[in-house]
């Protein structure tokens, strides 16, 4: 598997997700308000995020002794592992979409997308550490490549939800799909968790 694709099916997988952020692109598709610049902030603001987790671990990289690698490994498992229990137990929730104007104005829109983005505290386990840590041990290229794909995924997944939400809002509160969607991440992600803990215990 190619560290582009890799990247992008971990992005993917961890922000295949309906919490506040990605509600609140889907409520500015239906409104058909701001959708660009609300869609440009939150895949840019991931972009950004997945390099500095990236450059961060790969610039301390040369100052971890064996034993802070098992460490951060050890905390990458326990991510991992806490990711897949709020997957199961968030399964059977239902998503409610606010479809009201509310405040509109362009300069609203922005400050609520980067208060969704900035604020939530998930957005930077997810990308500044898992990303950046889970990565730590690739060659410089593949890094790159495994940034890339992850910024893609996020790039696609948010401009196809603001543009495509009148479309995509009937399937987003079928329970049935996000099972299928969520049981499916959760495969992914254990497998993730069986990689780590074989680097462990190595």
């Amino acid at each position: 598997m190619s560290y582009l694709f890799f990247g992008f099916l971990t992005g993917l997988s961890l922000i295949l997700a309906i919490g506040a952020q990605n509600i609140f692109v889907i409520e500015q598709g239906l409104r058909k308000k701001h959708i660009f610049i609300v869609c440009l902030i939150c895949s840019l603001s991931d972009l950004i995020l997945i390099f500095i987790g990236i450059f961060l671990f790969h610039h301390f990289q040369s100052l971890f002794s064996p034993l802070i690698e098992l460490i951060l490994n050890v905390f990458l498992l326990l991510f991992l592992i806490n990711f897949i229990w709020r997957k199961l137990k968030l399964i059977n929730n239902k998503i409610l979409i606010n479809k009201n104007s509310g405040d509109n104005t362009f300069i609203s829109t922005v400050l609520k997308t980067l208060g969704f983005t900035y604020l939530n505290p998930h957005v930077y386990s997810d990308t500044v550490f898992f990303l950046g840590n889970f990565s730590k041990d690739f060659l410089i290229t593949q890094k790159y490549l495994f940034g890339i794909g992850a910024s893609t995924s996020s790039l696609l997944f948010f401009f196809i939800l603001g543009y495509l939400s009148k479309f995509l809002s009937k399937y987003v509160q079928s329970e049935k799909l996000w099972k299928i969607i969520n049981y499916s991440i959760v495969l992914f992600m254990s497998l993730l968790s069986v990689y780590v803990f074989m680097s462990i215990l190595k």
